[in-house]
C-alpha cells in the first residue's frame, strides 16, 4: 500500500512538474539514503529542511515540519525515522534557537521589537514555541542555529547588562534548544543541505 501510493504520487508530480529535476522513487521498495558528513547525516526515505530568517517564518516552519510528518505517517506509512526533518533558524529567527532558561534570562533581547500589543509589555520568560519545539524533537526534527547572529546577539546583550561579549555568546552556544547545532552561518548550513539533496522551503 505504501509503495502503491508513492507509485501514485511520483506520477503525479512528473506530469505536473516534468522538467524539474525530482529525486523521484522509482521500483519497488523507497530508497535508502545514506549521509556520512557533517550535521546533514541521516538515514531516512526523505529529506526536507525549512530555512528560516524571521520569528513568524520560524513559528510557519514548525507548523509545517508538523504537517509533513503527519502527512508522510497518514499517507504513505512513513515512521519518523523514514523521515530526516531540519528547520534553520539564521538571522532574526535564531532567538528561537535558544532554551527557555535563555529567554527567561535575556528575553528583551531575544524578543526583538516589541509587537505594538497592549497586552504584551513584559518580554516572554520561556521561549515563545517551546511546547511546539518539544513535540517535534521527539519526533526527531533537527535544528540549525546560525553562529554569526548568535554572536550578534550576544553582542546586543552585552552592551544592553554590561556584560562580556565572548562570555554571553558562549553561554548562548551551551542553551541551544534540544536537538539543535551551532553551525557557522546559517546560509552555509541551507547551501550544504542544498548540496545533500534536502528538498527546501523556505519560511
Amino acid at each position: 500500500m505504501r509503495e502503491q501510493r508513492l507509485s501514485q504520487h511520483w506520477r503525479w508530480a512528473e506530469s505536473r512538474w516534468p522538467r524539474l529535476r525530482l529525486r523521484l522513487w522509482r521500483g519497488g521498495s523507497l530508497p535508502v539514503t545514506t549521509r556520512t558528513t557533517g550535521w546533514t547525516r541521516s538515514r531516512a526515505s526523505t529529506e526536507w529542511y525549512s530555512d528560516t530568517t524571521t520569528l513568524s517564518g520560524f513559528r510557519d516552519a514548525l507548523l509545517w515540519a508538523g504537517n509533513y510528518i503527519l502527512a508522510n505517517h497518514n499517507e504513505y506509512a512513513l515512521e519518523d525515522k523514514d523521515l530526516a526533518v531540519i528547520v534553520v533558524a539564521r538571522h532574526i529567527s535564531t532567538s528561537y534557537g535558544f532554551n527557555s532558561a535563555m529567554w527567561a534570562k535575556y528575553g528583551a533581547t531575544l524578543a526583538g521589537e516589541p509587537s505594538g500589543d497592549a497586552k504584551s509589555t513584559e518580554p516572554p520568560k520561556a521561549n515563545p514555541t517551546a511546547a511546539t519545539l518539544a513535540t517535534l524533537t521527539g519526533q526527531g526534527v533537527q535544528f540549525a542555529v546560525c553562529s554569526m547572529a548568535t554572536r550578534r546577539l550576544a553582542g546586543m546583550i552585552a552592551r544592553s547588562t554590561g556584560g562580556n561579549t565572548d562570555a554571553v555568546f558562549a553561554e548562548l552556544s551551551a542553551n541551544l534548544i534540544a536537538n539543535a547545532r551551532l553551525v557557522p552561518a546559517g546560509i552555509v548550513a541551507v547551501n550544504r543541505a542544498q548540496e545533500r539533496g534536502y528538498s527546501l522551503a523556505a519560511a
